[in-house]
């Protein structure tokens, strides 16, 4: 299925094609203090549709994970996984018609 998404001001704007089976919560230092619920896909999945001259880049640590964020709002929308860099976590509490809190997650280690 084709979700839609944006950040918070609406500047962001994306799709992603997800079945939504695997939902992660890393519990690495910025997830952890994120708490964001992230569907994990392939990066060809995911489309920037709007607003991508808008996001900004967080990296830290071994700088291979980059963290994608509003501009304007500061709202995490994705991210490039370390582990799997053919993958992306995609913040699910910002795709439409989509409530976060309905979902269980599998917590993933990165300590």
């Amino acid at each position: 299925m084709i979700y839609k998404g944006s950040c918070h001001c609406g500047a962001v704007k994306f799709e992603v094609e997800t079945d939504l089976k695997v939902i992660k919560q890393c519990n690495c230092s910025i997830c952890k203090r994120k708490y964001a619920k992230m569907g994990i896909e392939e990066k060809s999945k995911l489309k920037i549709t709007e607003g991508e001259n808008n996001l900004s880049i967080y990296k830290f640590g071994t700088e291979v994970a980059k963290h994608y964020f509003c501009k304007t709002c500061g709202i995490y929308t994705h991210h490039g996984t370390r582990s799997r860099p053919n993958y992306i976590g995609i913040n699910i509490g910002c795709l439409e018609n989509i409530d976060p809190f309905e979902f269980e997650s599998e917590i993933v280690d990165y300590k």
